[in-house]
This record gives C-alpha cells, structure tokens and sequence, in this order.
C-alpha cells in the first residue's frame, strides 16, 4: 500500500521525537531489528546531524549522521517507510545530508547498504571507491 502524493512531507533535525516512531521503522528493516529504545536513545544522543521525514505526526523517514565536520561524515540508518517509498523522500533526506552547511566542508561521504546501491549511486555515490573493513563484535564473542 502506498500513500498518495497528496499528503504534505515535512522535514526536521530535532531529535526530541517519540523514538517509538523510530523503533516502528527500524522494526521494518532487516539491518535494524530488534534495537531497544534504550539504544536508540544513546544512539540518537551520540549522533552528529539526523534528519527525518514526517507525514503530520507520524515518522515516515530518517537518516543520519556522524562526522568529524572536515574530512569524514558516514551516513546511517537511512530509512524510509515502506508505504512512502518512490515519493523521493529517501532522495530528499540524502539531499540534505550532503547539502547540509554544518558538513559543507566535508571532504568524504562513507556509507555502508548492502541493498539499495543503485539509489545511491544515482546521488554519486560510487561503489569502485569503497574501501574498508569491518570488526563485529557478535562474531568475536561465538570465537571465544
């Protein structure tokens, strides 16, 4: 099901919102659940610049962002409701990301999907530049 293009979309970057609404979206996506509000709250506490999406009162979109405000800015958990995806609001929130003025000194852009590549490369993102390696730590305590 999704929502007409009728419905008035407004954007924010305050972070006082009912996480509630976040966990609802995090609960849709593979990468995200099972986080507790208690984790999203230190998560959300520790993040640089977050953006989201709002249909009236309800959540419908989200991003964000940490960065060192010079070099390096990683973007996580973008995140659009699945009812309100192909109306551009995944595009809107990556757009202000990358056009923020706190991150216009930026050097480099990270971000890290194992499914949505070809959304962001139509934005410029480039998969032959992406360099990296990754620890976990779940996989190192079944180790030990």
């Amino acid at each position: 099901m999704s929502v007409p293009l009728k419905t008035m979309i407004t954007f924010s970057e305050r972070t006082d919102f009912d996480l509630a609404q976040l966990l609802r979206l995090y609960d849709r996506a593979p990468w995200a659940k099972g986080r507790t509000l208690e984790d999203a709250r230190r998560m959300l506490g520790q993040t640089d610049l977050a953006i989201s999406a709002w249909d009236g009162p309800r959540m419908i979109g989200f991003g964000r962002v940490l960065t060192d405000y010079v070099y390096r800015a990683s973007i996580w958990d973008v995140i659009v409701d699945s009812a309100y995806q192909g109306q551009e609001i995944g595009t809107q929130i990556m757009q202000r990301i990358l056009e923020h003025p706190d991150l216009k000194q930026v050097e480099l852009f990270w971000l890290c999907t194992r499914d949505k590549q070809s959304f962001y490369e139509k934005l410029g993102f480039s998969a032959n530049e992406q360099t990296g390696m990754v620890w976990a730590r779940a996989k190192h305590a079944r180790l030990e």
